[in-house]
C-alpha cells in the first residue's frame, strides 16, 4: 500500500468497518465510558472477567484511547475518543443515559429522571 493513502484507508476501517461489536465489546465501553479514565484492572474487575483482547479490539477500532499511565503503578487508564461520541450520534458524554441506581453512583441519574 502507499503512504498517501494511510489516511484514507485508516479512516475507512475505523468508520466503515461492517462487523458489529460483540456483547463482551459493548460492556467494556460502557464501563469505560461511565468510568472514564479507568485502568484495565478496574474493567476486568467491574466486569469480574479478563478484558485484554476486548481492550485491544476497542483500541483498534479507534473508540477508546490510552489517557495516561499511572507514574507510581505503571497502569494505563483509557477513555472514550470523539468517534464514539460520532457512532453514538451524541455531542458529549453527558448525553448517556444513568446508570442503574443499583450500581454505586448511579443514584444520583435516576433521581433526575424521576423529578422530570
Amino acid at each position: 500500500m502507499r503512504a498517501e493513502h494511510d489516511d484514507i484507508v485508516r479512516d475507512f476501517v475505523l468508520t466503515q468497518s461492517p462487523t458489529k461489536l460483540s456483547q463482551a465489546a459493548l460492556e467494556t465501553l460502557a464501563v469505560i465510558a461511565y468510568k472514564q479514565p479507568i485502568a484495565r484492572s478496574s474493567i476486568a474487575a467491574i466486569r469480574a472477567v479478563n478484558v485484554d483482547s476486548v481492550v485491544r479490539t476497542l483500541l483498534g477500532r479507534g473508540l477508546i484511547t490510552e489517557s495516561f499511565t499511572d507514574a507510581e503503578t505503571g497502569a494505563i487508564h483509557y477513555e472514550t475518543t470523539p468517534l464514539l461520541l460520532t457512532q453514538l450520534g451524541i455531542n458529549s458524554l453527558d448525553e448517556l443515559p444513568p446508570i442503574s441506581p443499583l450500581l454505586p453512583d448511579g443514584a444520583e441519574g435516576f433521581e433526575e429522571l424521576g423529578a422530570r
